[in-house]
Formats: structure tokens, sequence, C-alpha cells
């Protein structure tokens, strides 16, 4: 029970608002519809990207740095965003403009990616990507915040988990959807080495990033503004000073639970980072034998990776919903540890699996993965960061709105992702060094070392005090 004592708390919660409207678990899906197309584009970005660079011709040991308009375009934009969320009181709501304008952004760079001609090209249209899904996101995590009351806190996040798992699930899965369903040639490929499966599959998604956005917005509109917050929100001045002004005191005012949670961000980002940047490299070394990027065998290291990426997210969709009565009884903080610590012994595990090959089950060949099947000890991992990610895109979040003052969640959430990107921004800048020198170059080494970090982020959670409410 020492362990129940350590994740208790003893702070003030905010005051009590004024009861919103329940709503039904169908409506809470269709406003969290938007992020399945949100979350499909970060799917894309998460499987393609380091091939793309790679068929373009890129050095392993500069993959971290050619990922920077993540970290970077988050660390700028969001809690920007979030600060000028809380403040507007437009005629289509407070969160709604940004939804719009961030998935209009991000259906462009969705569209335009896979031309790239060059890696120059490539990098400047991640940034695009990425500032229109920074823009959605904060006010997209804000907005659950808004419409719910706090007893649907857990099911309004842990819903957008749900959506997280299965839009990156179909995002992964879409090349192999493509080969094995519809007959697409998988080496099939443009001048530039991209394939046309990776041309279409980003097409998809530039389709579902706009219109899954919009039909969230108009089935379930956001609430009418309270009068006092019209009042707060026409006193506020509104000059880029007094924004970042009230950035910086939101920081300096930040939460314990939040403030305790820095540590594991920092851990929890980093190792997730090294995974996207080194996942298909090392499966295929270990799995495949090939460090040839240009190689029908890394070709095949590409989509088992992607099918693993959507194995685990699935996983991942359907421990979202499986967490929500567990966090409630035993605590998201405890929760979240736990989970933390299996996906970092599954990735432990990952660079150990040789290249056995079997008959895939037929359920895995129907459904686009006999890569995967072929090679059943992937599933291992695949449990444990389904597990990890379900509960990182859930259970932070539920503490969060717990713990955050209800005026200022649009701020708070965008700071918080400063806590997600900063670790990014520094993976980007430091681990090519490390990958070079300390670990051999060897991407094998780099995805041991991401399973030595995410045990290490759930081991700070013993020191995270979380407020009632939030469990």
């Amino acid at each position: 029970m020492a362990h129940a004592a350590s994740l208790a708390s003893d702070a003030p919660l905010p005051a009590a608002a004024a009861p919103k409207p329940r709503l039904s678990l169908i409506r809470i899906v269709e406003m969290n519809l938007g992020f399945l197309g949100l979350q499909f584009s970060f799917g894309l970005q998460q499987g393609n990207m380091v091939p793309i660079y790679s068929w373009l011709g890129a050095d392993e040991a500069s993959l971290p740095i050619l990922q920077l308009a993540g970290p970077m375009t988050g660390l700028l934009v969001q809690p920007l965003v979030g600060a000028l969320s809380d403040r507007t009181a437009s005629r289509w709501g407070r969160r709604t403009p940004y939804f719009l304008i961030g998935a209009v952004l991000c259906s462009l760079g969705l569209f335009l990616m896979p031309h790239s001609a060059s890696l120059l090209m490539a990098a400047s249209l991640l940034w695009l990507l990425d500032a229109g899904n920074n823009i959605t996101m904060e006010p997209y995590r804000a907005y659950v915040s808004d419409r719910l009351n706090a007893d649907q806190h857990e099911i309004g996040f842990l819903s957008q988990s749900a959506f997280t798992g299965l839009a990156q699930c179909l995002a992964f899965l879409s090349p192999s959807i493509l080969v094995y369903w519809f007959g697409v040639d998988r080496n099939a490929v443009d001048a530039h080495n991209i394939p046309t499966i990776t041309h279409i599959s980003f097409l998809i998604g530039a389709v579902l990033s706009i219109s899954t956005i919009v039909w969230s917005v108009l089935r379930v509109p956001e609430l009418p503004i309270p009068a006092a917050d019209l009042e707060r929100i026409a006193a506020a001045p509104r000059s880029l000073g007094a924004t970042l002004a009230e950035i910086w005191g939101a920081i300096r005012d930040m939460p314990q639970a939040m403030r305790q949670m820095a540590w594991m961000s920092l851990f929890q980002w980093y190792g997730f980072s090294i995974y996207w940047s080194y996942g298909a490299l090392s499966i295929g070394r270990s799995v495949y034998d090939t460090t040839d990027k240009t190689s029908a065998a890394f070709r095949d290291a590409v989509l088992t990776t992607q099918q693993l990426g959507a194995f685990y997210n699935l996983i991942g969709f359907f421990a979202a919903f499986a967490m929500v009565p567990v966090a409630r009884r035993l605590g998201a903080g405890r929760v979240h540890m736990v989970c933390l610590a299996l996906c970092g012994l599954g990735l432990l595990y990952l660079p150990q699996i040789g290249p056995s090959m079997g008959e895939a089950p037929a359920w895995m060949v129907a459904m686009a993965m006999p890569e995967l099947g072929r090679h059943l000890a992937l599933m291992i991992p695949a449990l444990g960061l389904g597990l990890g990610w379900a509960s990182i895109m859930g259970n932070p979040y539920v503490i969060l709105a717990g713990s955050v003052p209800p005026e200022r969640t649009g701020v708070y959430m965008g700071i918080f992702n400063m806590m997600i990107v900063i670790p990014m921004l520094i993976n980007g800048l430091t681990f090519g060094w490390i990958y070079r020198h300390l670990l051999g170059a060897d991407s094998r080494n780099a995805i041991a070392c991401a399973g030595g970090l995410l045990i290490a982020a759930a081991v700070t959670m013993l020191w995270v005090r979380v407020p009632e409410r939030a469990a």
C-alpha cells in the first residue's frame, strides 16, 4: 500500500464548473472522429518518413535530425495555439477554427509528400505537414475537456486513444492492403524510388484528414461559451507579448502532477523517437539480414515494420477501451507505469528476433499482414508496444485534465505538448552522435536503447502524485 500512498494527492482541485450536457457514447465517438484523420496522418509519417528519406539517399545517422520538423513545430505552435484558442470567441467556436486550418495544411502536406524529388523537398513538406497536425492537435485535446464533465474525461480521452490506435493501424496497414487486397505491385516505384503504394496511401490520408474533422465539427459542435468566459476573453489583452506572458505564467504556476510527469515524458518520447527512426532498419538487419535500402529485402522489411505498427495499434485500439474501468479503479498513474514497463520489455526483445520463417495464420493473411505472421515472435514486442501506446495516448491526459484549471485547459495542453516535443527535439540533436559513436551505428542497438528508456519512464511514475479526480 506504500505505492498507493505515493500516488495519492493532497493538492486542491480546481473549482467545480457548471455541469455540461452528458454525451452518449456514440456522440463521444463522433466528437473524436476527427482524431481518426489526424492520427492517420501521424501513422503515415511514422511508417513512411524514414523509408522515404532512405529511398532518397539519407545517411542513417542523419535520420533523427531530418525528423526535427515534428518537435520544432510542436514546440513553437502548440503552446501558442493553446493560449490563443483559450481566448478565441469566434462565431464558429473556441477550438473549431484551429481544427479546420490545421486540417487543410495537413491535407496539403500529405498530398504532396510522396512526390518529393529530394531530401530537402521531403523535409520541407514534413514541416508543413507537422505544422498542420500541431495546429489541430492541442485544441482537439482541449475540446474534450471543454465538452465533457470530469466523470466523462476517462472515456473522452481514452476514446481519442482508441482512435489513435485504429487510425494508425489503418495507416501502417494501408500499403499492405494495397498489395494483398488490390494487387498493387510492391516493387513499382517512381523515378525517386518511392513506391506506388506510398503514393496511394498518402492520397487516402489527405482525404481523411479534412473529411473526418468536418464530420466531428458538424455532428458535435462546441458548446456556447459561458458569459463569464466571454467577459474574461474580451478583457484579456490580445497582443503576442501578452500571449507569451500568459504561457510563461502558466509554466510558472504549473500543477504539481504536471511537473512530476516531465521526467516520464523525457524518457518516454526520446525512446519512441528512436523506435520510429530505427525500427525498420533494425528489422531489416535482424529479420531480413540487409542494410541495402534499394533492395527488395529492405522493401519487405518496411512492409513488415508497417504491419508490426498496424498490429500494435490494433492492440492499442482495444486496450484503450479496456483501460477505462481499470484506470478508474486502480488509477491512471499506476496503469501508465505498468504499460510503459511492458512496452520497454517488448523493445528490448525486438532486436533479438531472427529470420525464422513459417506459415502465416489465415487471419493475418486476410488482414494483409503475412510478413508479420511469418515472424510470430514479433507478436511479443507488438503486445508491449500496443499497451504502451494506448496508455501514452490516454492516461497522461486523464491525469492532466484533473490537475489544471478548466479556464486554462488550452494553454496547459499546449505546454504539456512541450514535454512531448522537447524530448523529440533533444533526440534529433543528440542521437545521431550517440548512434554513430556509442551504439556502433547498429540499428538493433538503437532499439535496445529505446527499450531501456521506456523502462526508465515507467520508474519515474512512482513519484507522480495524481489528483483523486483523475483516478
